[in-house]
């Protein structure tokens, strides 16, 4: 059993819903999974895990939170040579270039980056959210 944890930073609950979608397909292709806030997560427990999926919202002028998130990833980023990461998360303004910097990032890091990100414009929708499942599920069929 695949051990993956999904780790959000949520301003107004869009990428929080897009997280639990994830973590249902993550669980329902047998991965055990710990769903955590990014102020619960510990970057030093990255290699304990098979695969990390990391959800932060676009802030500001397209980029990571700053206060939580992007100290939590920077810590962690030493951490990602060689695991299977995944991105995703909500904006509400912009094209996703904070996605896509994002992509280049933690490419940049070494990690084995599965797809180039999943965004969603505001809330999700139950599309939206079938496709949060899908990349759960196909996250952990790949590892």
């Amino acid at each position: 059993m695949s051990k993956v944890a999904v780790v959000y930073w949520s301003g107004t609950g869009n990428t929080e819903a897009m997280a639990k979608a994830i973590e249902e397909g993550a669980k329902s292709a047998g991965a055990e999974v710990s769903l955590l806030e990014v102020e619960s997560f510990k970057a030093a427990t990255a290699p304990e895990y098979d695969g990390l999926i990391f959800g932060c919202s676009a802030m500001g002028d397209e980029v990571l939170e700053e206060g939580s998130f992007e100290p939590v990833f920077t810590d962690t980023e030493k951490h990602l040579s060689g695991k299977p990461v995944a991105l995703f998360g909500s904006y509400g303004w912009g094209g996703g270039a904070w996605m896509e910097s994002w992509v280049e990032r933690t490419k940049g890091d070494g990690a084995k980056l599965f797809s180039n990100g999943l965004i969603v414009e505001n809330a999700p929708g139950d599309a939206e959210l079938a496709d949060c499942r899908k990349l759960g599920e196909d996250f952990v069929r790949s590892l």
